[in-house]
């Protein structure tokens, strides 16, 4: 790492617990977001002098309190509180300070309790989830959108929204009744989901997002603890489990993508695979599908085929296509066309995604599906269209790269 990516990567595990602590102290959501900014900026500060607290969490929550409270008093004229922390005062004597005393039952846990006061029903779904990442997960504006598939814009005014509404209907900071849990938990579900596909979606470049994977599968566990009988939890904790062990195979040394196909699968977390095919099991004796059990099989297809010509394609055809039924979108969809591609052919998948072009035009995926499917027909042309526009669009260098590949085998061809 740089010298102060390990301060980037610290600040963003830390974020889930120190928000939820600082909006169970202030009980306000923007006094709890400008608390953190200002402890990271004091991290910026101090870390450097004296190397990562002990507790970077505790660290920032004792800090974000301390500033922000001193910040009220003045803002009443009262007198100034004396300086409880200087930017180069030794950091685990700071985190020492804070008390550790965590309560017992589960849904206590602050990032939980956060993620269901974000999903409280005074707030449209979408308001919700969008909140959520926002909060909780520290996602920009422009990632949320993306991951959403509108416009920047109208994604800030969304979660602005969000803010004064849970203002307005001064809304409890408190743990939910047993109740209110339950009507708020398929929300709750999808942002830990979310959150999750976030940080899985990460470049080698950006390898502090990838905290945001170990984050949501423990509040996935969490959340089952609460509801041990509800399939879809253990279809979704199965999920993240299965999709997450393929973490150590996806990236080169150069930091440069490494297709699923072609990943060294011995190097996949076999642990966390056997635990993720249990739970998956487990669900399905529940009979009660639903669409994370659907897409923890099909990663779980993935996971039991030693080598990748193993794969039951045809099968994970079948599961996205009831996929399809149960969740519709133009994403299930598009994955699904590379099922198809494998076992019915390009021209048939290209046929598919083509009615998608308008939903998904901003999405970089589809063009470099698409891109694929044209230079397998030979179609040359129309798949440099296609990767150039998906370049245009990746997130990441390592996104970039992967499609120059394709490009240069264009050039070769010629």
């Amino acid at each position: 790492m740089t010298d102060l990516a390990w301060i980037d990567a610290s600040l963003i595990a830390a974020r889930p617990r120190a928000i939820g602590a600082l909006v169970r102290y202030f009980r306000d959501l923007d006094t709890a977001e400008e608390a953190f900014q200002n402890a990271s900026l004091k991290a910026l500060e101090a870390w450097p002098k004296h190397g990562p607290p002990r507790d970077p969490a505790a660290w920032l929550i004792f800090v974000g309190r301390n500033v922000a409270l001193d910040a009220a008093r003045r803002a009443q004229k009262q007198t100034e509180l004396p300086a409880t922390l200087v930017a180069d005062e030794d950091p685990d004597a700071v985190a020492a300070q804070l008390d550790h005393q965590r309560e017992n039952a589960d849904y206590r846990d602050d990032v939980l309790r956060l993620l269901f006061i974000c999903c409280h029903p005074e707030l449209p779904p979408s308001q919700q989830l969008a909140l959520a990442l926002r909060i909780i997960s520290g996602l920009t504006v422009k990632q949320i959108a993306r991951a959403f598939l509108v416009g920047e814009a109208a994604m800030e005014q969304r979660i602005t929204r969000a803010k004064a509404r849970i203002a307005g209907a001064d809304v409890p900071y408190e743990a939910p009744t047993a109740a209110e849990r339950a009507t708020r938990i398929g929300v709750v579900a999808a942002t830990i989901y979310l959150v999750f596909n976030e940080g899985y979606s990460t470049s080698s470049e950006q390898a502090a997002r990838a905290e945001l994977c170990d984050e949501a599968i423990r509040l996935s566990r969490l959340l089952l603890r609460m509801f041990q009988d509800e399939p879809e939890l253990m279809g979704l904790s199965a999920l993240l489990m299965l999709q997450h062990a393929r973490t150590p195979a996806r990236f080169d040394e150069a930091g440069e993508i490494i297709l699923l196909e072609d990943q060294d699968r011995t190097r996949w977390d076999a642990h966390l695979i056997a635990e993720g095919l249990a739970l998956l099991d487990k669900a399905m004796r529940h009979r009660r599908p639903g669409p994370y059990q659907i897409q923890a099989a099909i990663a779980a297809l993935h996971a039991r085929a030693i080598h990748q010509e193993d794969t039951d394609w045809a099968q994970i055809d079948l599961l996205y296509a009831s996929l399809e039924r149960l969740d519709p979108s133009p994403v299930v969809t598009l994955n699904r066309a590379v099922a198809v591609a494998k076992v019915r052919g390009a021209a048939e998948a290209l046929a598919m995604i083509a009615p998608l072009e308008r939903q998904l035009a901003g999405y970089f995926h589809f063009h470099g599906l698409r891109g694929a499917l044209l230079l397998e027909l030979g179609k040359k042309s129309e798949a440099r269209t296609a990767f150039d526009r998906a370049i245009a669009l990746a997130r990441s260098p390592a996104e970039a790269a992967h499609i120059r590949l394709h490009l240069d085998r264009l050039q070769q061809k010629r």
